[in-house]
């Protein structure tokens, strides 16, 4: 009989059974390979495919428990994944192991390859710790290369702030740990989080010895933010992602981009204060046209009401207190989540309504919301976003932005 070489094994197909009355190894070997001899035709006959050395040794291991047989089979493959998985549903068949009724189910089949290209791409992490070598795919290479840039994450100061490589003379300076991520793996390492809204001091001392690039989101709460900033430590250049965009979603040639687009921090504030006198002027512009449009329909000015907004004629909603089971649920669905950067929109029954990526979560058209669940971090974008769908909870990782009316559920 030939034997199956450890090295072309592909698969493992690993199974449970049970069987009433006490049997041994032999009957067990014998019921697989009797019951389903002339199954599946002379090609997949597996005394024959074990004869040619495609079907390794069947390993069985047995155990007696009130009067039953319980057990393990485990059978080496090395022929292809359609033929495995043929073998593997042709022993769910197998009805009888000696003179005992019995019942067989396939747990799983193992890709041995797989647990092999596994074991290179962390040995070569290890490797690349002492040298940088050549791999023979670009795919195990670059894994291994955005590792080795992820490894330098560390934290910083009494703060603890999430951070890359300080030790020259220019720092730049982002909202949370997500966005410092995203700028190692693309190759950008001296960067620090601030961990929220507000500037830490670790920050402003930094800022004293250092030239500051503060790096913010490409949105409304992105410029407050730089504004703020600025006007608490010394910062020398502002760089804003694209328009509706934040930092932790850009591709490493967008950051690039948006870094050598930067200004300095004057200039920054001076176009803000340019834009807010435009905004104004458009207001106050459009107040003279309703004024004369009121006046030419003879309404007199003293006896006019003016319309209540329906944002201000709403009356604020009561935020619901989760219960413990509804915790649990929450903790199941985030547990779904994980990364996948996607986002579940819950009734009050919690039941779902919408499954969308996380960046997709602004551009969706929905009232009232119960909750939310998102993987990972929520930014200003994030929760503004969940304020328009009239959201409750927001369940996430954690929180970079904690200005809103929401309660919010870290997990």
């Amino acid at each position: 009989m030939a034997k199956i070489s450890p090295v072309s094994i592909k698969y493992i197909i690993h199974a449970k059974f049970e069987a009433e009355g006490t049997l041994d190894k032999p009957d067990v070997i014998g019921a697989l390979f009797g019951q389903t001899e002339g199954l599946l035709g002379q090609d997949l006959e597996l005394r024959e495919l074990q004869k040619e050395g495609k079907i390794g040794r069947i390993d069985v291991d047995l155990r007696n428990e009130n009067g039953k047989t319980l057990g393990d089979i485990e059978i080496p493959s090395s022929i292809d994944k359609a033929e495995t998985t043929i073998i593997a549903a042709a022993l769910e068949t197998i009805e009888r192991i000696g003179p005992s009724d019995s019942k067989i189910i396939i747990e799983r089949i193992e890709d041995v390859r797989g647990s092999k290209r596994e074991y290179i791409i962390e040995r070569a992490k290890r490797l690349l710790e002492g040298i940088e070598g050549v791999s023979d795919s670009r795919e195990m290479e670059e894994a291994v290369k955005v590792s080795s840039r992820m490894s330098k994450l560390q934290e910083y100061g009494r703060d603890n702030l999430p951070s890359g490589d300080l030790s020259g003379e220019d720092i730049i300076v982002v909202e949370g740990r997500a966005d410092v991520i995203t700028l190692l793996k693309a190759n950008v390492a001296n960067v620090i989080a601030m961990n929220g809204t507000i500037l830490p001091e670790t920050i402003k001392e930094l800022s004293l010895d250092k030239e500051v690039t503060l790096f913010v989101d490409g949105d409304r709460g992105g410029k407050l933010i730089a504004r703020n900033a600025i006007d608490n430590a010394r910062i020398d250049f502002v760089a804003v992602a694209p328009d509706g965009k934040e930092v932790e979603e850009l591709t490493p040639k967008e950051i690039l981009s948006s870094l050598r687009k930067k200004v300095k921090a004057q200039e920054f504030l001076a176009s803000r204060e340019a834009e807010n006198g435009r905004h104004y002027r458009g207001r106050g512009r459009r107040e003279e046209r309703r004024e004369d449009d009121r006046r030419s329909q003879g309404h007199r000015e003293d006896s006019r009401e003016e319309r209540p907004r329906e944002e201000e004629s709403e009356e604020p909603r009561e935020i619901r207190k989760l219960s413990d089971a509804e915790m649990n649920k929450l903790r199941e669905l985030m547990d779904d989540l994980t990364g996948t950067r996607g986002a579940v929109l819950l009734n009050p029954e919690l039941e779902v309504i919408k499954k969308a990526p996380i960046s997709q979560l602004y551009s969706l058209r929905f009232r009232n919301v119960f909750a939310i669940v998102i993987d990972g971090t929520a930014t200003s974008n994030i929760v503004r976003s969940a304020e328009k769908l009239g959201c409750q909870h927001l369940v996430a990782r954690n929180f970079v932005y904690t200005e809103t009316s929401m309660d919010l559920v870290s997990i």
